[in-house]
């Protein structure tokens, strides 16, 4: 057992090149993962600063100096991040809170439905299922109001936090844009001399994620307005929000579709009830997903993303489950970071010698 493990060593860990590659891999996990949450600024200003090298390598191509393709693009990025920071967060704050603020009525209403379940559907539902049932939703809505009251009592904190946020998150993404040559020399300057293998990888992997960050950010804007121009065309309440709430939800593959329907169909029935209107808003919201799924994910993941479903989902569980949030948006780039390195990662070193 031992003779075949050291001979396992020898044929896959032998070349400089891979050691180098396993080396860079590890060390980045493990910084990753000791030291995400301190970093988390640091990654959010790496995302966005992926987001714009796009737009600023077209300027580029048009013949505009590097300097100014940047100011053009991080001028653009501040004037939407003030439309996000003083026009879509207070009218997001004032639609929660008015649905925060209906939400006991609705439960009184869901409580009547449940126990009418009974009488209804008799060899379905019992009153003590039902009475289990009711009492469960009132501990989860409790402890809902609890985390409620807590968030509000640590709001300052998480106030003052934000705006520091708002001051160092700019700054870096600037400097990350205009000195990215500099940090990506001081960069490879740790990494190991030979490291080919580490180049080859990264070449593969660095297009993915570029394109992935970018067409992830232009799905999420093109669902959120297509479904608010849906929502209010169609008059549902909280449309703003629900619409939020759905573009953010395809940064989760398959699941997020299916967990941000439930909020969409709840608020359409206690607003409508199981009547036209609410079969035609839920007929519209279906449509959505489906041109979402089918025309433009292929349209802009044709060539970034190659990996199956079983792997995709594994992936989102895997990443999400270390890394949180960002484990979940990076769960496909880093799934592919997995499959480039297996790809070129060489099948056997040199054989050990014969015994003689």
């Amino acid at each position: 057992m031992t003779n075949a493990i050291s001979v396992w060593f020898e044929r896959h860990l032998s070349d400089p090149q891979v050691i180098g590659l396993a080396a860079v891999l590890i060390g980045g996990f493990a910084i990753i993962y000791l030291a995400g949450e301190m970093l988390a600024p640091v990654i959010a200003s790496i995302v966005i600063a992926y987001l714009l090298e796009g737009l600023i390598g077209l300027l580029e191509r048009k013949r505009i100096p590097r300097m100014a393709a940047v100011l053009v693009v991080f001028v653009a990025f501040m004037t939407a991040l003030f439309f996000v920071m003083f026009g879509l967060l207070p009218l997001l704050s004032r639609q929660a809170t008015q649905l925060l603020q209906q939400l006991p009525t609705m439960l009184g209403r869901g409580q009547e439905l449940l126990l009418a379940l009974p009488h209804t559907y008799p060899d379905l539902f019992s009153e003590q299922q039902v009475v289990d049932l009711i009492n469960q939703i009132r501990a989860e809505a409790v402890g809902i109001g609890q985390n409620v009251v807590q968030a509000s009592l640590s709001s300052v904190l998480g106030i003052l936090t934000l705006l520091v946020y708002l001051i160092l998150m700019p700054l870096m993404v600037f400097f990350f844009l205009k000195d990215k040559t500099t940090i990506v020399r001081w960069v490879t300057h740790f990494l190991p001399d030979d490291r080919r293998l580490a180049d080859q990888v990264w070449a593969d992997v660095d297009v993915q994620i570029g394109n992935y960050v970018r067409g992830k950010f232009i799905e999420i804007v093109i669902v959120w307005i297509v479904t608010y121009m849906t929502f209010a065309l169609m008059g549902l309440q909280f449309s703003m929000l629900l619409s939020v709430l759905v573009g953010l939800s395809v940064v989760i593959p398959y699941v997020g579709a299916v967990t941000v329907t439930f909020p969409v169909a709840v608020i359409a029935y206690f607003q409508w009830g199981f009547t036209s209107d609410f079969a035609y808003i839920m007929a519209a919201y279906a449509i959505v997903q489906a041109l979402d799924g089918n025309v433009l994910v292929p349209l802009l993941f044709s060539e970034v993303v190659n990996l199956h479903p079983i792997a995709i989902i594994t992936a989102v569980l895997v990443f999400g489950g270390l890394w949180g949030f960002w484990g979940v948006f990076f769960a496909i780039p880093l799934a592919t970071l997995v499959q480039a390195v297996l790809k070129a990662w060489p099948p056997g070193g040199p054989a050990p010698p014969e015994p003689v």
